[in-house]
């Protein structure tokens, strides 16, 4: 089994891949902080920061880097070629969540110029568009159970991500399917390497598209950034291209569907909303802190030596941030953090991430879940749950906390 160099002793938290006991593990991680020895799906050891404070410091510690040369057991071969959670740990340092310093600020700056907030805020009235055809269309079935994670949380993102990146229709139902086996912490090892061809060869086809018949969308952008004459390689495009979709729909899903929930599962806080007197805002923001979109990030990668809270993190040791943890953290979030309340006042979360690595999609996702939960809920107002809240089963994910379906009944 990989270990990190310096693990204590002590028996490691086992993380669930099927996520059985989500409360409890993030319970048990915060616990065990600032830095927990973690067991992940498969065998594979790694240090987790698990309280606010830490994360701030080591989100921006350039001792823990990205690039998976310094992960010393991958490089000593005991990491799998197969291991599920490899799909988020770029082999080769084509994107910015496998490069750091000069590359990172080099990538990021040619990508930022796809992702400039004007050009996201000029999206507002699509996606407000969008959304109205999505409501429209949970009309015509409003009296009977149907799945609000399938035909409005999925659908929203992933059209507004695939007009901004000029992915066709067509393609959206593949790239779920692709992008949920991606994510996945049990699948099986021929999956993993059919899923990781199937992207490429899709983003390559693509690129390729894009290349020949370049339109008003960021793929075309970022294929013709330029800065000093510096320019993205395809292999870079691609890179890119494969987080950023999947992140630029994925994390939105899980913002709507896990805000919805808590919602309907705290009326007296979606009544503070509807009302006007919290924000919608608000509620988006304290979704994000109570139940983000992503569980667990992994890996950051100790260049040397690095000690904090009594732990050394050894070099060649790997680091996950588990902003599930991080988002309970009393010291930052008051003596109540497991509670959702959208009158929270305080400290800020870091959902989205802290540092030179934060997410450039923030903005955009905010948007989003601002413009759709108001207009759900005002035209579903009495929107109920189809099954108890209890009966809702999570996709087996270690990483993004996502639910299988969210089934509602919007008219009872």
């Amino acid at each position: 089994m990989a270990s990190p160099a310096g693990t204590s002793p002590a028996a490691p938290i086992v993380l669930d891949p099927y996520v059985s006991d989500l409360d409890g593990e993030r319970e048990r991680l915060h616990a065990a902080g600032p830095i927990a020895d973690v067991e992940l799906p498969g065998g594979v050891r790694t240090w987790s920061v698990t309280h606010h404070e830490a994360a701030r410091r080591l989100l921006t510690d350039p001792r823990l880097v990205k690039d998976i040369a310094h992960w010393a057991a991958y490089q000593r071969g005991e990491i799998s070629p197969t291991w599920p959670l490899l799909s988020v740990v770029p082999p080769t340092p084509t994107n910015m969540l496998g490069t750091d310093g000069r590359e990172h600020k080099r990538l990021r700056l040619l990508t930022a110029h796809a992702f400039a907030p004007r050009r996201a805020e000029l999206m507002r009235p699509r996606v407000t568009e969008i959304t109205g055809e999505l409501l429209d269309a949970l009309e015509e079935r409003a009296g009977e159970p149907q799945d609000l994670k399938s035909e409005f949380s999925f659908k929203l993102p992933m059209n507004v991500i695939g007009e901004l990146f000029g992915v066709e229709d067509a393609a959206h139902g593949e790239l779920r399917g692709l992008y949920d086996t991606f994510f996945s912490s049990v699948t099986e090892p021929e999956d993993f390497m059919a899923t990781m061809a199937a992207l490429k060869e899709f983003y390559t086809g693509m690129i390729a598209d894009k290349r020949a018949n370049p339109g008003d969308d960021l793929t075309s952008a970022l294929l013709e950034a330029n800065e000093d004459g510096d320019t993205l390689t395809d292999e870079e495009v691609l890179g890119t291209l494969q987080i950023v979709v999947a992140a630029g729909h994925e994390t939105t899903v899980n913002l709507i569907t896990n805000a919805v929930r808590a919602l309907l599962a705290h009326p007296d806080q979606l009544a503070l909303a509807r009302s006007g007197e919290c924000s919608w805002e608000a509620v988006v923001e304290e979704a994000l802190r109570w139940d983000p979109p992503t569980t667990n990030f992994i890996f950051r990668f100790a260049a040397e030596d690095v000690e904090y809270g009594g732990v050394t993190i050894a070099k060649g040791d790997p680091v996950m941030v588990s902003y599930g943890a991080i988002g309970r953290d009393p010291s930052q979030h008051g003596d109540n953090p497991e509670v959702f309340d959208i009158t929270r006042s305080g400290g800020r979360h870091m959902s989205f991430g802290h540092g030179p690595h934060v997410c450039p999609g923030a903005p955009l996702a905010r948007m989003e879940a601002q413009i759709a939960l108001p207009l759900l809920f005002e035209r579903f107002p009495d929107m109920r749950l189809a099954v108890e809240d209890s009966m809702l089963t999570p996709n087996p994910s270690v990483i993004v906390n996502s639910l299988k379906e969210l089934p509602v009944v919007l008219r009872p």
